[in-house]
C-alpha cells in the first residue's frame, strides 16, 4: 500500500511525481490482467471471466484512503481495489481464473469461486483470530447483485459497537471503532432491494460506511433509462442527503476518470465517515467497460457506435495517461516503456500460475499412465484399457476429471478379474478421492477445536424445590448470563430492544445493558441478518432476531448465498458465527405457519439447524453456540413460552449438544421420530397408544442440521424395527430429509419389518384458527390412526382394522 499523493500541500514534485507513476502502473497492470484474462477464457484454459476494466482509477482513488482495521464489501469488479493494496498480485489473479485449488497460490477462495472473488484472511489456521486491526480486511465476495449490502451494514456498524460500548476487548478488531466499511457496487445493481434496504438501515443507525456506485450506465445489456428513474442513482436519494436539522447520508459525485479529484473525493469521505461515523455515498459516473459485462458476451451487440467511442475517448486509464503527459509528470515515451515492461511482467506472470496450476495434474496423469500400461498387461481386456490411456496420454492439457474418469472408466473393463495391479487402482482411485475431494468439500463447517458439534452436553440440575416457570423465563435469565459473560454479545430485531421481543424473552434486558447490546430494528429482515454477518467477521457475537419463522423467507438469500457459504468459500479464512433467532411450529393460519422447514434447510447448508422441544433446551443451543464458530437458526417453539418448566439452577452452564438426538421415551414397537411443538402431541398419543397395547419409542430430533450424528434413530430401529417420522411440514419437505437420512445415511432400512411412514402436514399453508391446524397438520388422532396402521398390517389380528 503505498501513500496518499498530497496534491495541495508541500510535497516535492518528483515524490508526487513516482507516486502517480506507481499508481498509472497498477492501472495497467489491472487492465492487462482484464484484456488477457478474457484471452484465456476464449481459448479454454479458463471457464469464465468477469473484470474489473474501466474502473482502475476510481479503484486506486478508494485504495488511498483506505487503512488498515478497514474493510471491504464488494462485487466482482474490484480487482485494481485488490492490487493498490498489495492483497493480489498478477499469478493469483491469473490462479484463480484457473480455479487453482492451492489456497497459498490462489488465496482469495483456494478455487472455489470464479475470479474477480476477493477476500482477506481473518483467521490463523487454528481458526484463532488474527490482528484484524494491522491488515486491509475484504469480506468474502459473492456474486448475487446486491448480496454484498447486508453484510456492509453489519461491518460498519461493528464500529459504531466498538467505539460506544464498554467492556469488549477490541485487541484483534478495532482502534476505537475508527474503521470504515467500505462498499462497492454498479449502478445496475443499485435495483435491487437489498440496496435500498441497505441504505435506508444505514441512514437510521448512522454506521461509518462508504459506498462507491460505480457508474458506466449499463447493467450487462440494459441501459441506465430501464434501471434507474432519472437515470441516476445519487438524483433520487437526494432526499438521504443529511442537513443542519436531520441526520442521513453525505452523498458525494465525481467523474470517474478525474484522478485528481477522485483522490480528494475519497480523503473527503473517508473523514466523514472515520470521524463523524456518517455513512457516505459516493456516485461514480462516467465510468466504462471496455470488454463488455463479462466474457459470456460482446458489448458490441448493445451499444451504439456513439457510444462505444464516447468509452474510447473517456477510458479512464486513458484520460489519466493524457493527465499525466499534459501535467508533465512523465511524457509519452516513458508511459510506453511503462506499457512495454507492465505487458511483459502479465504475460510472463500468466505462464507462470498456468504452469504452476498443471504441474502437479500432469504428474497425476502420469502417474496413471504408468499405471494403467501395467493394468492393460495383465487383463484380457488389455486393448480396450490400452486406448483408454493412450486417450488420456493424447491430452496436452488435462483436467482432474480426464485423468478420473479415464480411471474409473478401466474398471469396467475389470470386474472378473482379480490380479495385483487392479487392486493398485482401485488404491490410487481411493486415495486420489481422499486427497482431491476436500479441496471441493472442506470447511462448511469449523474443522477446528471451535466446531460446535465438539462441545459436550452439560444437562440441566434441578433442585428439589426447583421453580415451575414460563418458558420465556428461562430464556430471559439465560440471555441476562449471556450478556453479563460476554461483553462482545449483543441482540437485535423487530421489537426485541424496548418491549423485550413479541413474547417477552428478553424483557427488561434493553434497560439493564443498554440500546445498543439490546435493539430494535425496522422491518427490514435482510439487513438484519446483514448486521450479524457483518458484526460477527469481526469478532463481535451477535444474535438477529427474525420475529417469526415465516419471516425468515425475506432474508433466505442472504442466509444462503452469504452467511452458509462464508466458511466454505474462505476454505476456512473467514467465519461468521451469526445465531439467528426465531420462533414457530404449530402456528395458525398462512402467514404464520412456520412450516417452510424442508425448504430452508435445503437451502441453508452451513449453517445449524436446530429446533428444541422446550426453552430449556433452546437457551442450552445458545450456549453452546457461543463457545463455538459456526453460525446456526434456533426455532424456538412460540407455544412454549407460557408452559411452565422447571429452572435449572446451573442456569448459565447447560450445553445443550448439537447434532445430537434424544430418547424421550423408551418403546418396542415402533419408533416415532419428530421435533419441536409436534413432539408434544406425539407424547400425548404415545400414553393412548398404550392403552391398546401399542408401545412405541419417541425420539426428539433436536438439531436438523446437523442430524443425529451417533445414528442412534438407527439403533432404535434395530430394537423397533418400525419407522414413523412425524413433522408439520408439508408433504416431501422436512420429513424427507430425516427419512433419507435415516435410510440413506444410517442405513436402518437393513432392520425394518414394515414400510417406513411420514405423517406431515397437508401441501398447503395451515387455514386460520383451530380447526384450520386440526385440518392442516398432524392432529393427535391423525398420528394414532396412523401408527395403528402400521401396527395392524403387521398383525391384523392383535390390531384389528381401525376405520
Amino acid at each position: 500500500m503505498h501513500s496518499i499523493p498530497d496534491l495541495k500541500n508541500n510535497i516535492s514534485f518528483d515524490d508526487f511525481k513516482a507516486e502517480v507513476l506507481n499508481d498509472y502502473k497498477i492501472a495497467v497492470k489491472s487492465r492487462e490482467c482484464s484484456l488477457l484474462g478474457r484471452r484465456e477464457v476464449l481459448t479454454g484454459k479458463a471457464k469464465f471471466g468477469i473484470f474489473g476494466d474501466g474502473k482502475e482509477v476510481p479503484q486506486l482513488a478508494l485504495a488511498k484512503a483506505f487503512k488498515k482495521g478497514d474493510w471491504r464489501s464488494g462485487y466482482y469488479r474490484d480487482q485494481t481495489f485488490m492490487m493498490a493494496i498489495d492483497e493480489l498480485t498478477i499469478e493469483q489473479f491469473f490462479a484463480g481464473l484457473y480455479a487453482n485449488t492451492n489456497l497459498e497460490l490462489e488465496p482469495m477462495s483456494a478455487g472455489r469461486q470464479m475470479g474477480g472473488h476477493f477476500v482477506t484472511h481473518s483467521l490463523n489456521n487454528d481458526g484463532s483470530w488474527k490482528n484484524l486491526t494491522n491488515q486491509y480486511n475484504s469480506s468474502a465476495d459473492i456474486s448475487p447483485t446486491a448480496a454484498q449490502m447486508p453484510r456492509l451494514l453489519g461491518l460498519a456498524q461493528a464500529s459504531k459497537i466498538f467505539r460506544q460500548v464498554e467492556g469488549i476487548n477490541t485487541t484483534n478488531f478495532s482502534v476505537n471503532g475508527n474503521e470504515v466499511a467500505w462498499g462497492t457496487i454498479g449502478n445496475a445493481s443499485t435495483s435491487e432491494g437489498l440496496f435500498f434496504e441497505t441504505i435506508n438501515a444505514a441512514g437510521v443507525l448512522q454506521v461509518p460506511l462508504v459506498i462507491s456506485i460505480w457508474d458506466d450506465e449499463y447493467g450487462i445489456s440494459v441501459h441506465a433509462k430501464h434501471q434507474t428513474t432519472k437515470e441516476n442513482i445519487s438524483e433520487i436519494l437526494k432526499g438521504f442527503q443529511r442537513n443542519d436539522k436531520q441526520k442521513g447520508f453525505e452523498i458525494l459525485r465525481v467523474k470517474g476518470w478525474d484522478y485528481a479529484n477522485l483522490v480528494e473525493t475519497y480523503q473527503e469521505a473517508a473523514a466523514i465517515a472515520r470521524e463523524e461515523h456518517v455513512p457516505v455515498l459516493i456516485h461514480v459516473l462516467e465510468l466504462t467497460q471496455p470488454q463488455g459485462h463479462s466474457t459470456s458476451g460482446s458489448h458490441e451487440r448493445y451499444k451504439t457506435q456513439e457510444r462505444l467511442a464516447w468509452e474510447t475517448q473517456h477510458d479512464c486509464n486513458a484520460k489519466m495517461r493524457d493527465w499525466i503527459i499534459e501535467s508533465g509528470i512523465a511524457t509519452n515515451e516513458t508511459l510506453l516503456e511503462i506499457e512495454r515492461a507492465i505487458k511483459r511482467e502479465v504475460r510472463e506472470a500468466r505462464k507462470n500460475a498456468w504452469n504452476t496450476f498443471l504441474k502437479p495434474i500432469l504428474k497425476e496423469q502420469s502417474d496413471l499412465i504408468s499405471l494403467l500400461k501395467q493394468v492393460a498387461s495383465k487383463s484380457t481386456n488389455g486393448v480396450f484399457i490400452e486406448k483408454l490411456k493412450d486417450n488420456l496420454a493424447s491430452i496436452d492439457e488435462p483436467t482432474r476429471k480426464d485423468i478420473l474418469s479415464t480411471a474409473r472408466k478401466t474398471l469396467v473393463h475389470l470386474i472378473k478379474e482379480s490380479f495385483l495391479e487392479k487392486e493398485q487402482l482401485i488404491n490410487w482411485i481411493n486415495k486420489t478421492f481422499e486427497t482431491i475431494q476436500p479441496n471441493f468439500s472442506s470447511h462448511l463447517y469449523s474443522e477446528t477445536n471451535r466446531s460446535n458439534i465438539l462441545i459436550k452436553e452439560i444437562k440441566p440440575i434441578y433442585s428439589e424445590d426447583a421453580d415451575l416457570v414460563d418458558g420465556r423465563i428461562i430464556l430471559r435469565d439465560n440471555f441476562d448470563n449471556i450478556f453479563s459473560n460476554y461483553p462482545e454479545a449483543l441482540v437485535f430485531g423487530e421489537d426485541t430492544g424496548n418491549i423485550g421481543d413479541v413474547n417477552q424473552g428478553l424483557e427488561g434486558l434493553q434497560e439493564k445493558y443498554g440500546e445498543l447490546r439490546v435493539a430494535d430494528t425496522g422491518i427490514r429482515e435482510a439487513t438484519i441478518i446483514g448486521q450479524g454477518i457483518g458484526m460477527s467477521l469481526r469478532g463481535l457475537r451477535p444474535i438477529a432476531e427474525i420475529q417469526y419463522l415465516d419471516y425468515i423467507l425475506y432474508a433466505i438469500q442472504i442466509i444462503s448465498d452469504d452467511l452458509s457459504t462464508t466458511h466454505y468459500r474462505t476454505k476456512g479464512k473467514q467465519k461468521s458465527p451469526l445465531i439467528i433467532r426465531t420462533r414457530g411450529h404449530r402456528l395458525e393460519g398462512i402467514w404464520h405457519s412456520g412450516s417452510q422447514m424442508g425448504g430452508i434447510l435445503n437451502l441453508i447448508r452451513g449453517v445449524h439447524l436446530l429446533v428444541p422441544r422446550n426453552m430449556t433446551k433452546a437457551a442450552g443451543f445458545y450456549n453452546t453456540l457461543l463457545k463455538g464458530d459456526d453460525p446456526a437458526i434456533v426455532v424456538e417453539c412460540l407455544n412454549g413460552y407460557r408452559l411452565k418448566e422447571k429452572k435449572p439452577s446451573n442456569l448459565s452452564a447447560i450445553q445443550t449438544p448439537i447434532g445430537v438426538v434424544e430418547t424421550i421415551k423408551d418403546g418396542k414397537d415402533i419408533t416415532l421420530v419428530s421435533y419441536g411443538s409436534t413432539l408434544r402431541i406425539v407424547e400425548q398419543v404415545a400414553k393412548d397408544l398404550l392403552a391398546v397395547n401399542i408401545d412405541a419409542e419417541i425420539i426428539d430430533v433436536q438439531s436438523l442440521l446437523p442430524f443425529d450424528l451417533s445414528h442412534d434413530i438407527a439403533k432404535s430401529i434395530q430394537k423397533t424395527n418400525r419407522l414413523m417420522v412425524i413433522d408439520e411440514d408439508v408433504p416431501g419437505g422436512a420429513s424427507a430429509y430425516i427419512l433419507n437420512e435415516i435410510l440413506n445415511i444410517q442405513n436402518a432400512y437393513q432392520y425394518l419389518d414394515s414400510q417406513p411412514k411420514t405423517l406431515t402436514a397437508k401441501a398447503h399453508r395451515p387455514a386460520y384458527g383451530n380447526d384450520g391446524d386440526y385440518f392442516s397438520k398432524p392432529s393427535a388422532e391423525d398420528i394414532f390412526e396412523a401408527v395403528y396402521g402400521v401396527m395392524h398390517e403387521a398383525n391384523p389380528n392383535e390390531f384389528p382394522k381401525l376405520r
